[in-house]
């Protein structure tokens, strides 16, 4: 039993709590929950008493949270959206076996989702979920079997299984400058864009063709896919990872801008907890990818 049923307040009660600490009134909360006004003053005296604590305060027609309120009202709104999404999932999947990945969004569209059309072909009672994480997660606070990380074995508590190593190739548009591919480096002259947790790539790569450069600026951005966009539109030259390079190279969006793949530093890996038991469907994950590397 989780708990004394005395103190698990109504659905319909939590609801009424989490509208009106929202929209700020209990008239906009009863038209959002298609109540009338009496209904959801109704449903909060209902809380409060049950609960044993004063949630709100009255002054005339104007309904306030208190600070108590407030705070629960926060929780309660966690736990609606953990249901929400708990009843998704279970609708989504139809009961079978699912695994939640979190992904760096551009390994994950371009390297690791089209080899799961086999996998998943393979296993069909296994449905995989997959959500964007660009920062290292907490296993124990958040839903996720595994996630993708890029870098070294520095994931502390986790298992690794190295997916792929990083190469990357310098690329603009078509039309960006004149006689492409350019000596590498000309680029010093041209607009560099940079992507801002990749800090020092640019002056690796000049200093993997033998030059210096520092103090190099540009636009930055957070993603791959836009800075290879921003790449595409003209905006400057990218350094960008074989696996979204080639995509956007066969497209003829990006051309590039001077020599070709070089090797950086950097392992994309599969990681999971040692914290928890590896549940049977990622077992099979993590199997098939070793044999299919």
């Amino acid at each position: 039993m989780i708990a004394p049923r005395r103190f698990l307040p109504s659905i319909n009660s939590l609801l009424a709590l989490e509208a009106v600490d929202r929209l700020g009134t209990a008239t906009a909360a009863a038209q959002e929950l298609a109540l009338t006004h009496s209904a959801v003053s109704r449903q909060l005296k209902v809380l409060e008493e049950q609960i044993g604590v004063s949630m709100f305060v009255r002054d005339g027609k104007v309904l306030r949270l208190t600070p108590a309120g407030e705070a629960y009202a926060y929780s309660v709104r966690n736990l609606l959206q953990n249901l929400a999404r708990a009843s998704l999932k279970l609708k989504a999947t139809g009961g079978r076996r699912s695994l939640n990945i979190a992904i760096l969004p551009a390994f994950g569209m371009h390297w690791l989702t089209p080899r799961l059309r086999a996998f998943t072909k393979l296993y069909p009672d296994i449905q995989i979920n997959q959500s964007t994480r660009l920062t290292q997660l907490d296993f124990e606070r958040e839903n996720f079997d595994a996630a993708l990380h890029f870098g070294t074995e520095d994931w502390i508590g986790v298992n690794y299984l190295p997916l792929a190593s990083e190469r990357v190739i310098a690329v603009c548009a078509p039309d960006f400058t004149d006689h492409l591919p350019l000596p590498p480096e000309r680029l010093r002259d041209l607009p560099l864009l940079h992507l801002d947790s990749r800090p020092g790539a640019w002056e690796a790569w000049f200093a993997s063709h033998g030059f210096e450069a520092d103090q190099l600026r540009g636009m930055l951005f957070d993603q791959f896919t836009t800075l290879a966009e921003a790449a595409a539109l003209g905006f400057g030259v990218a350094l960008l990872p074989e696996f979204l390079a080639r995509t956007e190279l066969s497209r003829g969006r990006l051309v590039p801008a001077s020599s070709g793949y070089i090797d950086v530093e950097g392992t994309y890996y599969l990681v999971w907890p040692k914290s928890s038991d590896t549940s049977d469907a990622l077992t099979k994950l993590i199997d098939w990818i070793q044999q299919s590397l």
